[in-house]
């Protein structure tokens, strides 16, 4: 049986695969390694240097074309996909692409992937425009609850459209801190970093006003209070794979520099390294506005054995399990608790890794990557009337 041929078409913005991407190629990869086994997957994107124009990864092809102002790039990959035949064309986060695409592949069902709410909102896009983009679309996925909701709200016609389906980690790469391996590589990376013995609070994420970290920052003297050895990582930058700064960031650090012996920014990671900063932390903190939809840190935390604290917003609280895996506390009362939840979570190891390991079993029952493919293919199923012929596939 020949396999069903899928097209995902990624922004445009980075090269995918790529350890210098944003967190929606990232998905797109993480996602289509397995889908793979199932689907003939190619995936488009921009081609910079270094990169092949055609390229076969894990059984997914990556076709890359160049880096164009305006229209230029969905032309181009429009140009790709007009030779080929394809049972489904998916767009990642840009609904302008979406309905570019259907008009060209009417007869092709075409699916648009909401991973945020940057682009369905001004600058971006107006409100008449994002409807047409919306009519245009066979089915919407959006990966929250939350999510649905808000475009479901704005735009009651497309709730029929509308799918959730939760991002995920890999846990092969998110190793628990409460393995023996976990342990040693603590060990030896605190003492690397000159923090042994220091209580690590940890945020990983863009220096953005969207994600709170000034809150954070402001909350640090009240916990130092409490717990002398705390010691806040902030790890990540302005803008994604580079050092260029903003106001809001060059607030942060002089926030930070009133606290030299608490406050430590770590420049931007590759995500492949990103794994090494989670197992040294003894809570990670996420205190994002409620244009969170998601939020992939929560996750990666978890499956690190890592309890989160975060704001009671957005995505997140379906993520985490208040009081079990860590903790949600209201945007409006985060001056009043986001201290005293943190110092709760640092200055207790058993109320730490109670809550580290059911973090762990939550990521393992939902928020897998194999669980983030299984339920695309339902849906492809669903749509399609596909039926699979592999007794392990979810389409049976």
């Amino acid at each position: 049986m020949n396999k069903p041929r899928v097209a995902v078409v990624t922004p445009g913005s980075f090269v995918v695969p790529s350890p210098r991407s944003s967190s929606v190629e990232r998905v797109v990869y993480e996602v289509t390694r397995l889908l793979q086994e199932q689907v003939d997957c190619h995936v488009y994107g921009i081609r910079a240097g270094g990169y092949a124009a055609n390229e076969n990864i894990g059984g997914v092809h990556y076709i890359r074309v160049p880096r164009s102002k305006r229209n230029g790039y969905m032309r181009a990959v429009n140009n790709r996909i007009r030779r080929q035949r394809y049972d489904l064309i998916q767009v990642d986060n840009r609904p302008r692409h979406a309905r570019f695409l259907k008009r060209k592949h009417p007869r092709t069902p075409v699916w648009l992937f909401l991973h945020s709410l940057n682009f369905v909102n001004k600058p971006h896009i107006g409100r008449k425009e994002l409807a047409s983009c919306f009519r245009h679309a066979d089915r919407i996925l959006v990966n929250s609850s939350f999510l649905l909701e808000r475009m479901a709200e704005r735009f009651p016609a497309i709730r029929s459209k509308l799918r959730v389906n939760y991002l995920g980690v890999n846990q092969e790469q998110f190793m628990s801190r409460w393995s023996e391996e976990g342990e040693r590589f603590r060990e030896n990376m605190l003492a690397r970093l000159g923090l042994q013995n220091r209580k690590i609070i940890l945020y990983v994420g863009r220096l953005i006003k969207s994600k709170g970290i000034h809150h954070l920052l402001e909350a640090m003297p009240d916990i130092v209070k409490q717990e002398p050895e705390a010691m806040l990582l902030i790890v990540g930058g302005a803008y994604y794979g580079s050092r260029k700064t903003t106001a809001y960031a060059r607030q942060l650090h002089r926030l930070g520099r009133k606290m030299p012996e608490h406050v430590r920014f770590v420049p931007y990671v590759p995500y492949n390294q990103i794994a090494n900063w989670f197992r040294i932390a003894d809570v990670t903190v996420v205190p994002s506005s409620q244009r969170e939809a998601f939020g992939l840190v929560n996750v990666e935390a978890m499956a690190s054995g890592i309890p989160v604290i975060a704001t009671y917003a957005g995505g997140m609280k379906e993520i985490i399990d208040h009081e079990n895996t860590g903790y949600l506390v209201p945007l409006q009362r985060l001056q009043e608790e986001l201290a005293d939840k943190i110092v709760k979570v640092i200055g207790n190891d058993e109320l730490q890794r109670n809550m580290g390991e059911q973090a762990m079993q939550r990521v393992e029952s939902t928020f897998t990557w194999r669980h983030t493919a299984d339920r695309w293919m339902k849906h492809f199923c669903e749509q399609t009337g596909a039926v699979f012929a592999d007794p392990g596939g979810p389409c049976l």
